[in-house]
């Protein structure tokens, strides 16, 4: 009622005022038609300000979380979103709506999603003509949701992508005395300059869009040291590092819960059934790595399970998997010459959790009835080098290494990884100072992974502690042969790293968001 009293006297202010100049101008006072245009605009202007600005007693609790992506695979800045709506904040969550976010994400009342659409910019004309169109399209459509929607006490903003984003977010601030933040997951200059190169005009131009607009920002996020280091020195700006940390929902499957898994991919995909090389009476029910008792309804994992390997992957040029795959080759020439190995049946997934990347899938696993395990390896993802592994992978003929790409539904993904044997990942920094996020989530289920070397992965992995760190395939085939070659007794050094994973399990997220983001958001 006070903000309808306030919008009446204002206009009735403006009406006189505008009636009194009008009134001098009929008169032929010395005030001319073109003042009184110029004044009616002003007013306007002043108007249109004065209730964007407008604020009511939820403006406080109020925030816009912006992702110019895929807010399925956008894990953090869904985790941002839940610390919020947990702290009693009315969250909008702004990005395109491709993949399905996690259940919690839908179901909490106080989160609204708002979907935007991906623009494609012209289809005809050069490239640049393309990519202009886009930009300008993609500012307005943005521009339009960001106005349109109730006064927001804060703006938090993914960043890459960030063109056109942060600059129309900046501007929405500062129309609307909304608070501005960027949560830094790397430079989108450096992820465009893998496939342009550094000098390309547009690198160069997406370097100083992000150099001139960031530090425009009132606060920002980073996810390493490292980062937070250069984006001081070089860029000038004081960034808070936010580590990457595991979900809650990130953990070591249960046994139980693993047989239920096990059994739905079984429906699907038959590399996950039992192959009956054994005699089995009607009172169990099986898959390729485990076995229920219907009597009892005990569950317990074969002893000649195949191994479990998992990689996580968007199929970007950040990540080679020509190495994964040459290694996997490598593996099955040692096991053809006589070493003592389990075959690998390897899951590569695509996590449709995780942000600017993947969707979700799984590869499957071939149970051989021979003296030796088998490892299992799941292949996925959606990005633009996917067709062209594809076209790899079908061209290998491996006997005791499979690799498939089922697709997983997104609470599916952690149960996998909280059931699986080994980790690998080959994300390589564009910028050398972003970690990959999908280690965090196998840490998070106490899974060993074996990652390829970059400048700040040591803040991550800790070489011969939870994990292994490799530059080539040579090496990661050499890794693998030597953490599955006492496969499946946990004496080795793969259990002995997940014991100290176990013994070790650091911050949660929410104590981590609770620590380093909250007093940011509900600072006056």
């Amino acid at each position: 009622m006070a903000t309808l009293c306030g919008c009446s006297a204002f206009l009735a202010l403006f009406a006189l005022i505008a009636a009194l100049l009008m009134t001098f101008s009929a008169a032929g006072l010395g005030v001319t038609w073109p003042a009184v245009c110029l004044a009616l605009i002003t007013g306007l202007l002043s108007l249109w300000l004065w209730r964007l600005r407008e604020r009511d007693g939820g403006t406080d609790r109020r925030v816009c979380v912006l992702v110019l992506g895929d807010i399925g695979r956008s894990p953090r800045m869904q985790y941002h979103v839940l610390s919020l709506s947990k702290h009693r904040y009315d969250v909008t969550l702004v990005g395109f709506l491709d993949t399905k976010p996690h259940q919690d994400v839908l179901r909490e009342e106080r989160i609204k999603i708002v979907s935007i659409a991906e623009v494609k910019g012209l289809q005809v004309g050069p490239k640049v003509l393309t990519y202009v169109t886009k930009v300008m399209v993609q500012s307005l459509q943005l521009l339009y949701v960001l106005l349109k929607m109730k006064l927001q006490s804060h703006i938090l903003m993914q960043n890459p992508p960030g063109l056109p984003g942060i600059a129309v977010s900046w501007l929405v601030c500062v129309l609307r005395g909304s608070r501005f933040v960027i949560d830094w997951h790397n430079y989108g200059y450096t992820i465009m300059s893998l496939s342009h190169g550094s000098t390309h005009p547009v690198v160069r131009l997406a370097k100083w869009y992000e150099h001139f607009f960031g530090p425009l920002a009132n606060h920002s996020l980073c996810v390493t040291n490292a980062m937070k280091d250069d984006l001081q020195k070089n860029w000038g700006i004081k960034a808070t590092t936010l580590y990457d940390r595991p979900a809650s929902i990130f953990r070591e499957t249960p046994l139980k819960q693993r047989h239920e898994l096990f059994t739905r991919l079984a429906n699907t995909h038959p590399q996950f059934k039992h192959s009956r090389c054994e005699d089995v009476d009607g009172e169990v029910e099986t898959t390729v790595f485990s076995v229920r008792d219907l009597t009892d309804d005990t569950v317990a994992l074969r002893a000649e399970r195949p191994a479990l390997l998992i990689s996580s992957t968007s199929w970007t040029e950040d990540e080679d998997f020509s190495i994964l795959l040459k290694a996997l080759e490598e593996y099955e020439d040692f096991i053809k010459g006589g070493a003592c190995l389990p075959s690998l049946v390897c899951v590569i997934t695509g996590n449709p959790l995780h942000a600017v990347t993947v969707k979700w899938c799984v590869f499957s696993a071939l149970y051989m009835c021979v003296c030796v395990c088998v490892c299992v390896c799941v292949c996925a993802g959606k990005g633009p080098q996917k067709e062209h592994y594809r076209k790899l992978i079908d061209s290998l003929h491996l006997e005791h290494v499979k690799i498939c790409t089922p697709w997983l539904e997104a609470e599916d993904y952690p149960a996998l990884l909280g059931s699986a044997d080994l980790g690998v990942c080959l994300h390589k920094s564009s910028s050398g100072l972003d970690l990959p996020m999908k280690v965090v989530d196998m840490f998070g289920c106490c899974l060993p992974v074996c990652a390829i070397h970059f400048s700040c992965l040591h803040e991550l992995v800790k070489h011969e502690e939870n994990g292994l760190m490799f530059r080539d395939s040579q090496e990661l085939a050499e890794q693998l042969k030597s953490l599955l070659s006492e496969f499946p007794s946990s004496e080795g050094k793969l259990g002995a790293f997940r014991r100290n994973l176990q013994s070790s399990k650091g911050q949660r997220w929410d104590d981590n968001w609770d620590q380093n983001v909250l007093p940011l958001i509900t600072a006056p």
